[in-house]
C-alpha cells in the first residue's frame, strides 16, 4: 500500500471530489511508475485517474459508516489546517 494515500472513509465533513481524486492520482503515480507526464504517458494517466477516482467515490458512497474517524487527515486538509490555501 502507498503510504501517501490516506483513508479518506470516515471523514467529517466527508470526502470532498477533489480528495478522491488526489488519493486515485497518488495511486496512479505508485502502480504505474510514471512521476512526470509526458506526451506519450498523459492520455493513459489521465485516464486511469478518472476510471479509479470514480470507482473510489462510489465504494465511499457504499460502505457503511465508520465507528471512528481515520487516524490522519489528507493531504489537502493538513495543508489547510496550517492556514496555507489548498492547491487545486
Amino acid at each position: 500500500m502507498c503510504r501517501n494515500i490516506t483513508t479518506l472513509r470516515g471523514l467529517e465533513p466527508v470526502a470532498t471530489p477533489t480528495e478522491i481524486e488526489a488519493a486515485a492520482r497518488q495511486y496512479v503515480r505508485k502502480i504505474s511508475g510514471v512521476q512526470s507526464l509526458s506526451a506519450t504517458t498523459e492520455v493513459a494517466f489521465e485516464r486511469a485517474v478518472f476510471a479509479i477516482t470514480q470507482a473510489s467515490a462510489l465504494l465511499l458512497s457504499e460502505l457503511p459508516p465508520r465507528k471512528q474517524p481515520p487516524p490522519t487527515l489528507p493531504p489537502l486538509r493538513r495543508i489547510a489546517a496550517r492556514g496555507a490555501p489548498p492547491v487545486s
